[in-house]
């Protein structure tokens, strides 16, 4: 999952940014809210860490923006001050969740996991493609009976896949969502961890369901993915 941290102090974006790629989110980091409507607006974004407090204007502000241009993004406020008007304001201005700072990481985590597992239709509980499931919530993919393995960014590549089964998926696509800016596209890192996930998911005796469109991309399955 993709996450735009908006984040005017120095220390904590680069720690926050840091500690969220470790544990397999893929990070966009920006200071104040006009480069956040920017980055918004040309990256997606599964949710955005929103402060409050920003240099040019007031994170109410800018989610109400958000919201104005038709970003349907999960976002998560973060705020120093914990008075009820400000968590309503918050909401009321499209949030769906607030943070209080200064937050553990731990907990920070757990609020963008629990955000990403609210019922929604780019947000299924379980993604089912023939007999392989992901559950993005537990983190747990199965083939048939047969758990599979992952690291975090194979992780992060199959649910890409998987949302988007019986489509063609970019490479383009795939490093937008499960990479960040930093990612170089001139590297082979994308078939690395293609060529790791066929062998996970797609041994010898079981019927291939990850397929290279020569040129074009990546397919997985032949129907678009269930979801339970």
């Amino acid at each position: 999952m993709r996450i735009l941290l908006v984040e005017d102090d120095d220390v904590l974006r680069e720690t926050v940014t840091a500690y969220l790629r470790a544990t397999g989110f893929a990070v966009d980091a920006v200071a104040d809210g006009k480069m956040a409507l920017v980055q918004a607006a040309v990256s997606p974004t599964d949710v955005i860490v929103l402060d409050v407090q920003l240099p040019d204007t007031d994170g109410f502000t800018v989610c109400r923006a958000l919201r104005a241009r038709g970003i349907s993004a999960r976002i998560l406020m973060a705020t120093a001050r914990d008075a009820v008007e400000d968590r309503i304001a918050g909401l009321d201005g499209g949030a769906d969740d607030y943070i209080v700072k200064p937050y553990a990481l731990g907990e920070l985590v757990a609020r963008l996991r629990a955000l990403l597992r609210r019922p929604a239709s780019a947000f299924a509980p379980e993604l089912v493609v023939a007999d392989l499931t992901l559950n993005p919530a537990t983190r747990i993919a199965m083939r048939g009976t047969r758990e599979i393995l992952l690291t975090t960014k194979e992780f992060a590549v199959l649910e890409v896949l998987m949302r988007r089964a019986g489509s063609v998926v970019t490479r383009e696509r795939l490093s937008e969502h499960a990479w960040d800016d930093n990612f170089d596209p001139a590297s082979n890192v994308i078939d690395v961890y293609i060529n790791r996930l066929r062998r996970k998911i797609d041994p010898p005796d079981e019927r291939p369901l990850l397929e290279t469109i020569r040129g074009a991309g990546y397919r997985l399955g032949d129907a678009p993915p269930t979801e339970r």
